[in-house]
């Protein structure tokens, strides 16, 4: 079991530069819009896990969706979610395998936790933490003591067909 994180919303680095070095390699980080909503859920079943569309699907029945994405050239590179599996929760998040190292996942995550931020929230918390360095280096993230397993106890099991 993972532990979840902590993240300060009104202490996040300043992500200007790493927007401006990604758009420089022509690639975007925006809010994904509800027409695009089976488009992401597509590509996240293909690339993750069908937990994480259903995740993804609850983001994307916000007004405004709360789910953040890059893309290069039309193709989905990688995406964050909020308010998912509770409110002021972050995840799931995810690059595809191609992209990884470019800088793709830092720059979702922040744009995510920068929306959280515009909404009103102070901190938020990053459940069941897979790369927690990778939260702490990026967003200052900081361990929560006693939160394994948090809200990810007695998940029912995958169906198999």
């Amino acid at each position: 079991m993972m532990h979840d994180m902590l993240v300060r919303l009104y202490r996040l680095p300043d992500s200007a530069a790493r927007l401006r070095h990604l758009s420089e390699q022509g690639i975007r980080i925006r809010p994904c819009r509800p027409y695009e909503a089976h488009i992401l859920e597509r590509w996240v079943g293909e690339h993750f896990s069908a937990r994480w569309v259903s995740e993804t699907r609850i983001a994307m029945s916000h007004t405004p969706p709360g789910c953040m994405v890059a893309t290069q050239q039309g193709r989905i590179l990688g995406f964050a979610c909020y308010d998912t599996t509770a409110r002021g929760f972050v995840g799931p998040m995810g690059v595809a395998r191609d992209a990884r190292g470019l800088g793709v996942g830092a720059a979702v995550l922040l744009a995510a936790l920068e929306q959280m931020r515009a909404l009103g929230y102070a901190y938020a918390i990053i459940g069941g933490v897979g790369p927690a360095e990778f939260y702490k280096k990026v967003a200052g993230a900081t361990d929560i003591p006693d939160s394994t397993p948090g809200l990810y106890e007695d998940i029912l099991p995958e169906i198999k067909d």
